[in-house]
């Protein structure tokens, strides 16, 4: 189908089902995005959703250590892989994976078409600002702090395949202090990402958005 700035495209929809929603989590590092999840499940705020797989792109890490835990089952296939997207994605159709997290996930995934809309990623700052190749981390909010800007903040997007593109879901403002520093910076941004990307989950579990150009657009029910 062609999709034009003026034409709404509808994802797959999720099917209603009575269990919840199978997710995979797909991780670099400490796994702060992880427990947010985690927690966001246990108080039931996230809705029928269980964390199904824990993707590392390298061994011992603590996100790791957070996962078998809970007894999560986990991944670990290294950057260097050169089949890398293709053992991941194996892996996540055999778990029966409906939705997919990366979560301060610093290798570039290629999503194939059966995924198309169902790999969110949570970045922090406003893109198009500070993201790409490089941006990541400290770095993100250091480019920040150094360039003048009075605001940034977060986004949760559809990946695709390049880095920090896709259609956006959310963004959320975190003003940037005169007095900011790095660390001070990045807590108020994680602050934000952790209210946003529950936000994002819900929207596309739910059915809530579709697709216009580059864009994320309301869905309109279907009226008998």
């Amino acid at each position: 189908m062609s999709r034009t700035e003026s034409t709404t495209y509808v994802p797959r929809p999720f099917p209603i089902q009575d269990g919840p929603v199978r997710l995979a989590v797909c991780i670099s590092g400490a796994g702060s995005t992880l427990s947010n999840l985690l927690k966001r499940i246990d108080d039931g705020s996230l809705g029928k959703v269980k964390i199904e797989l824990v993707i590392a792109d390298r061994p011992g890490i603590k996100g790791l250590e957070i996962a078998e835990a809970r007894g999560i089952p986990t991944l670990v296939v290294a950057r260097k892989d050169l089949h890398m997207s293709r053992t991941i994605f194996e892996t996540i159709r055999a778990a029966r994976v409906d939705l997919v997290v990366l979560g301060g996930f610093l290798s570039l995934l290629f999503v194939p078409d059966d995924y198309e809309y169902r790999v969110l990623n949570i970045h922090p700052s406003l893109i198009p600002a500070f993201c790409g190749r490089g941006y990541y981390g400290r770095a993100v909010h250091q480019a920040a702090i150094e360039s003048g800007v009075k605001v940034t903040g977060c986004t949760v997007h559809f990946a695709d395949r390049s880095y920090d593109t896709g259609p956006i879901i959310i963004q959320k403002v975190v003003p940037v202090e005169d007095d900011d520093t790095v660390d001070s910076l990045a807590a108020r941004v994680f602050a934000a990402e952790c209210e946003a990307l529950p936000a994002a989950i819900r929207l596309v579990i739910e059915n809530r958005i579709g697709i216009r150009g580059r864009r994320t657009v309301p869905k309109i029910p279907k009226t008998s």
